[in-house]
């Protein structure tokens, strides 16, 4: 069975999928967005596209606590859907997942244009995954009361 090229995919699929949102933008302006998979922007465009894309990434949280999901679609099984799609949890800490994402997807020359888009959602799904401390922030002027009142 013959693949289908991308870019004829884009053409086909870029004005009425069943991911596409459309909004109003400022004035007259539409925004199109997109909830497909493996699209790291959320944009309609053909370069974050996870649809027209034969390489694709996706950046999840992984399920436990600070874990993130890394997903990239491999080229070779297009035809075989349980084994299209590598999948890895990251369970690091910020820096080493972002430095392995960093060499999964350009170093790897795998999507190197992906490199800074990839980051950027790393950097979002790790700032959601993060829970805030309990209680309230002590100032430092309540604690300097409190050491000089026990002298």
């Amino acid at each position: 069975m013959a693949t289908v090229p991308g870019q004829l995919v884009w053409e086909i699929v870029k004005r009425n999928n069943c991911f596409l949102v459309k909004k109003n933008g400022n004035g007259s302006a539409k925004v199109q967005f997109s909830s497909e998979p493996n699209n790291l922007y959320n944009l309609n465009s053909y370069k974050f596209s996870g649809l027209a894309n034969k390489k694709t990434v996706s950046i999840q949280p992984g399920g436990e606590d600070l874990a993130v999901s890394l997903a990239t679609t491999k080229t070779k099984k297009q035809q075989k859907p349980a084994d299209y799609v590598n999948r890895s949890v990251l369970k690091k800490e910020f820096q080493k997942m972002a430095k392995a994402v960093g060499n999964q997807v350009s170093d790897n020359y795998y999507r190197p244009d992906l490199k800074r888009p990839a980051l950027a959602r790393l950097s979002a799904v790790h700032k959601s995954l993060r829970v805030a401390k309990s209680g309230g922030k002590k100032s430092k002027k309540s604690r300097t009361n409190k050491k000089s009142s026990r002298k």
